[in-house]
This record gives structure tokens, sequence and C-alpha cells, in this order.
């Protein structure tokens, strides 16, 4: 039965709304009717709250009380296949519909008219007196780049108020400028040259743009080494959906890749596309909503919530680094935006590509089982090779206590820096020491709020918890037996590390890559930018040097704890050690100059160390997936993780209890449940958290089984029930 299109004035509407309701609401239409999908602005108790037409109401709530929609939102309707998705993606991670309607809504401002707005921009004239807050504010547009700002965008990007900009106004140093609100973006063109591609590339390059010209759905891996081109395949890809008159969607990982990206994109099209990720300014995420909901924004690069954009025509979605832990999102809606990617592709008929240079195993398996297409780029774009790659065996190596740069590594360095060339030291953890220990008692600096010990963060001069944000100043005296002078740091965290690199090379120019050192994606992406220029002898990065950088000049990478990922209960522990020593690895020798890369291990003989070191991929991925296979876990098996919460630990445990007891609807699927049992991380911000494992077979209606063995469940004052399909971490 064809669903209504249209409704006319005062017939009864089914409106969802964002808010956390079970259900839909009727309305009536308001005055000239109202289209499927339309946004609106409905009255809810005294509120104004956003909703959707999703269809008919009910009818089960007397017509002549029902409330009129106020009025319908001037942006594009959400179209069907969006409503599916949305749909499809709430019944498969279990979450309420109306939050997925939050993914799909959260750009500012979508109920304001379309008008025109004041916009401030420098004018490179400076005020007659410089103050602190004045700089600042020049400061935060030269930042950007000189990009137009409104006065309270610009008031809270330098933490002023807006009369210190109006002041900069009056004086001459910004121009206030009347401009629409939103601007479609510069068309890019498709036909303009690419760089020459190898015949490998091309072949692959050609298949993929089959895929997109055939106009239907299709899963490709696009599996390369590091440094072998995969970006210019996937965007002779994207080349092709342009012509095809469709739009694009690249999702990365991490936002500091998004400016080298950008200038591949604007040199390989003649325009910059649309960017959606949480550092670009409130005005440009409600301009890329609106543009992307009319057709208007050809090409989006994201983050994994650009998924929920309201595309017009979306022909192709790529996921790069399709591997990355960071597309799964583990609070609140539990999604990852992998799978997400490639099931909103099946609602709209288009291609996804899955690129990296070590897939994730249930994509490698999904290829081997023939459900997804695979292309191969087995050699280095152009002149570079893939590095040698050598374990330093650490329990030959002579080193001075509290110092965990080996000698041979330190040699290899400074051959580096003698020949003009950069090295990179890799250490996983941020921070200065990731335990601060009383060397008195034995006891430790742990959160007020949380389970978890607190990072020294030297720079900050404070204890930083890593779970819920706290911080606090390193104490004098210890906070259990009282004694002073004895807290110490234990281990090494990448500040740490900094300052022993110094001391080794004090003439070195030292650059440290980590997330919490930069006050802004933007500063980040310049210091990147900088040390690709040459601006640095020795770099030092945790995760964040793994993803997707080019620096021509690195031909040394030296991995401080190879072991690091190798401990612990996580069944993908092996799977993300290999990935990220591969893939921080495939950071040297990306130019015509060779790299090498040296594995600090007490544990050379560790089967991962040795297929990370043999470079035989394949033997790997067949290893690990017969021990997974073996234990029917994902990819072979399905797995789903409850966590309950709470500020009391008895009730949050009873209710775990009693939930394990009542498993009837698991068991008639032949899931199994394990827990109740405290978390890793037994404590977030002063809640108690208890999990409970589910294990079943592949291809068991899973979720319907769920859903009915948490319905009865009551959730009394301020406990709390999630749900994580898939789950990805375990703490």
């Amino acid at each position: 039965m064809q669903e209504q299109a249209f409704f006319n004035e005062g017939e009864r509407v089914g409106v969802l709304t964002t808010q956390p309701l079970d259900r839909c609401l009727d309305y009536r239409a308001p005055e000239g009717g109202c289209h499927l999908g339309a946004y609106v602005e409905v009255p809810l108790g005294p509120r104004r709250v956003l909703g959707v037409i999703w269809g008919p109401g009910a009818g089960d709530f007397d017509s002549a009380k029902l409330r009129p929609v106020n009025r319908v939102l001037d942006v594009a309707p959400m179209r069907d296949e969006m409503r599916q998705f949305l749909t499809k993606s709430a019944d498969y991670t279990l979450t309420p519909l109306p939050a997925m309607l939050r993914l799909a809504t959260r750009a500012p401002g979508l109920s304001d008219p379309v008008s025109m707005r004041k916009v401030l921009r420098p004018t490179g004239q400076m005020p007659d007196r410089m103050t602190d807050a004045r700089e600042r504010v020049l400061s935060a547009v030269d930042e950007y780049g000189g990009l137009a700002f409104t006065a309270k965008e610009l008031a809270d990007l330098a933490g002023v108020t807006t009369s210190v900009v109006k002041g900069l106004v009056k004086q001459g140093a910004l121009r206030e400028e009347e401009a629409p609100r939103d601007l479609p973006y510069p068309r890019l063109d498709p036909d303009l040259p690419g760089k020459t591609l190898t015949d490998d590339q091309a072949a692959a390059a050609n298949t993929l743009g089959e895929g997109v010209a055939g106009g239907r759905y299709g899963t490709t891996l696009l599996k390369g080494v590091t440094g072998s081109g995969k970006t210019e395949v996937y965007l002779e890809a994207v080349a092709a959906t342009l012509r095809a008159g469709r739009q694009a969607l690249v999702l990365l990982p991490e936002i500091a890749l998004t400016a080298e990206f950008l200038k591949r994109v604007e040199q390989r099209f003649g325009a910059t596309p649309a960017e959606w990720h949480s550092g670009a300014t409130m005005t440009e995420r409600r301009r890329v909503w609106r543009m992307v909901g009319q057709g208007k924004a050809q090409l989006v690069i994201g983050a994994r919530s650009a998924l929920f954009l309201p595309y017009q025509n979306l022909g192709l979605i790529i996921v790069d680094e399709e591997h990355d832990t960071s597309y799964k999102q583990d609070e609140g809606v539990c999604y990852n935006a992998r799978d997400m990617a490639v099931l909103r592709a099946a609602m709209c008929s288009a291609q996804v590509v899955l690129a990296s240079a070590t897939p994730s195993l249930e994509t490698w398996a999904n290829a081997e089982a023939g459900k997804y297409s695979r292309l191969d780029l087995a050699a280095r774009f152009g002149s570079a090779v893939l590095p040698e790659m050598r374990a330093i065996d650490m329990r030959a190596e002579k080193l001075p206590a509290s110092t965990w740069i080996s000698p041979s590594l330190k040699q290899a360095m400074s051959a580096r820096m003698e020949r003009g060339e950069q090295s990179l030291l890799f250490l996983n953890r941020r921070g200065f020491a990731p335990v601060t220990i009383c060397r008195a008692c034995g006891g430790h600096v742990t959160c007020d709020h949380c389970d978890s010990r607190m990072v020294e963060h030297r720079f900050m001069k404070r204890l930083m918890c890593h779970q819920c944000g706290e911080t606090k100043p390193v104490p004098d005296a210890c906070p259990t037996c009282q004694v002073e002078g004895k807290m110490a740091p234990v281990g090494p965290g990448i500040e740490r590390l900094g300052e022993e690199t110094a001391a080794l090379f004090p003439e070195a120019r030292i650059a440290v890559l980590s997330s919490d050192l930069f006050a802004s994606a933007r500063a980040l992406k310049q210091r990147i930018e900088e040390i690709a220029a040459g601006e640095a002898d020795i770099i030092l990065g945790t995760q964040l040097v793994a993803k997707g950088h080019n620096f021509p000049l690195l031909t040394l990478v030296g991995v401080i704890d190879a072991d690091l990922g190798l401990q612990g209960s996580d069944l993908r522990a092996a799977e993300r050690t290999f990935q990220l020593m591969r893939q921080v690895a495939g950071r040297a020798g990306r130019a015509d100059r060779p790299g090498e890369a040296l594995m600090q291990t007490f544990q050379p003989e560790h089967p991962v160390i040795r297929a990370i070191l043999s470079g035989d991929e394949e033997a790997f991925w067949r290893a690990e997936a017969a021990e997974r296979q073996a234990a029917g876990v994902p990819p072979y098996g399905r797995m789903a993780g409850i966590v309950l919460s709470g500020p009391e630990l008895p009730a949050v445990m009873d209710l775990g209890m009693a939930l394990a007891r009542n498993d009837g609807p698991l068991r008639q699927i032949g899931a199994q449940v394990f827990g109740p049992a405290p978390a890793p991380i037994a404590r977030i911000r002063g809640r108690h958290r208890v999990r409970l494992l589910i294990k079943a077979s592949k291809g068991t209606p899973l979720q319907d089984a769920i859903a009915r063995w948490i319905k009865p469940a009551r959730l009394k004052g301020d406990l709390r029930l999630s749900v994580d399909i898939d789950p990805q971490n375990f703490f």
C-alpha cells in the first residue's frame, strides 16, 4: 500500500520529535498542508520542538484535542530512503527512533528562517590600542584563515565579550558585511586532470568507476600498502560520481587529517568541498546541512556523523582507514560508521569503498566470503618503497633507569639527523606518566569520581583523569599516608619521552603530536603542515600520527613499546596491535628516500610481532580468523554488550542479577549470557558500572531477543541501561 505523500490542512499527522518519547505524536496538519518527511516545529507542553512528519496519525487521541503543527521549516523534506535508514539503524542498534532523529538534525538554527546576516571579516588594519582581549580576537580570525564569523561566534572563539568584537569594528580592524546565511558550495570539476596513475591504480579506479556508473549498491575493499595511492584511486571514483550527477561522502577517522586531504581534493576538482566535523563552526555546520539537503554540496568530507546528513542523491561513500576504532561511537547512540555506511548505501543504491592498508577482520572476512569485492594495490606509488622493519630486542639492550630510548634506536636517530632526515618516535600514551605512585606506601593517585588512575600532564602541571576529564594538582604529600616528597611518576607518557629526547638530542627541533597538547583542531593541522615542510627533526606522537599523514623527510620510525597492546582480554588485541604497528611503520620512506621501522620489544618471538616483521598480512588474517572462528566470536559469531549504571552499586548489581535470571528470550535463540560483573572501569563520573555480555551464533535474530529480554526491566531512579550491538570495547 502506497504511503500518503501529502497531508491537507487539518488532517491528522504523526510527528516524530527529537524528544525522548516512545512513539510519534498526533497533530493537525498546518495551513497549506505538509508533505511526508517535512521538518516541522510543533508544540509540546509549553515548548516548541523540532520534528518530522513521519506518516498518518495513529488516531488513538481525540481529534478535537489535537494541536496544529506550528509551521513547516524552510528546508528540503526528509527523503524516504533517509527515513528507512534511520528506522533500520534504530532497529539494528536497539536505539529509540527519536535519538536517531537527533543524530540526523544536529545542525544549529534549522528552525531559523532563511535570511541575511551580519558577518565580520578582518581588514588587515590594527586598532589604535592593542589589548590582550583584542589580540585574542584577531588571533582567532587568523587561525581560521580569515573566514567570516558572526560577532557572537568570534567572541566565543576568543573567549571575550561581544563588546570587544564591536570595539574592533569601530577601530576598523574588522568590517561588517551583509551575507546570506547559507550559500551553495562551489561546483567541483570532475574533468580536471588528476595525477598520472600506475597501471594497477588505473585498473582499480576504472573498476570503482564502473560500479558507480552502474547505479547499484555494492561494497568494495580497497586494500593497499601505505603510500600506494589509495586516495588517488578513490578520488577517481568520486569524479565518476560527480559526472553522474550524484553526491559523494568521504569519511575520515581524524579531524587532523582533513587539512592535507582538502588540499588534495581542491587540486583534483578545483574547489573546496563541504566539511562536517566538530572542528567546523556552527554557522558552517548549518550551511552544510541545508546545502546537502538541496543538492548544492556535491562532496562532503566528514567525521562519522556525516552519515546522517540529508543527502538528496548519495551515490558513493568512502570510508578511509576503515579499520580505525574512532568510527565506533560508544556513548549515546552506539553505532559503527563503517557498518552504517554499508546500510545507508544499500538504502540509496550507492557504492561503498572501504579503504585500508590493514583492514578490519570483519571487512577481510566479508571480502573472503564474496560479500564484498576486493581490489589490491601491492606497491607504493612512484619511487617510494616499503620500509624495512626490524625488532630491537630490549632484553639485550642496556638502558639506564627511567629511560626508554635504546642505544640502537638512538644511533639510528643520530644517523638520520646527520643526513637532514626526520625520525618519528611512537608511544601510544598521552601525558607525562600513566601512574603517580607514593614511594613510601605504594599508594597511587586515583580519580575521585572514577575507578581509574590519574595521569600526570606536566605541561598543565596537573593530574588528569582520562575517563571524566577531572584534574587536580600533583600532590606534595601522599593522599594515603600523608608523607611528603615521596610522590613519583612511573612509566613513560609522550611528554616524558619528549624530555628524554630533548636531553639526548639538545640540538634537535622536536615536535610532539598528541591531541591534548593543542587547543583546537586547526592548531593541530597547522603543526602537521609545519612538520611536513621540514620544520622538525624528531617527531613524537601517539596514535594520532599513525593516521594518513605524509611527511616526505621522514625515514625512521621507532616504536617505543611494541608490546603495549598485546596484553589484556580484548579479543581484538592482536588485530589492533598489528594494524597500529603496520600503520605507524608506514609513515617512513613515503617519498624517494628509503625508510626503516624499528620496534622495541621484550617479546620478539610473539606471533603478532613476528607477523608484523614478516609482512605476510594474509597469513596473519588467516590465523586470526581461524582463532575467532574456533571461539565463535565476531566476525564468525555475534556479541552484544549490556552496560548498567547508577549511583548505588547494590541497585545496579540487583538489576544485572534480575536480567541474568530471566534470560528466557535469549536462551530461545541459543544465546549465552555472561555476567553480571563489574566493568573493567567499574566507576565513571561517580556512576557504578556493571556489564553483561551476550554471545550468539551468526545469523541469529539477536536484536529481537534482546528487545524482548530487556523490555520488562524497571529502571528505577537514576538507573540506566545501554545496549551495544557488536561492541568494539569492553571497558
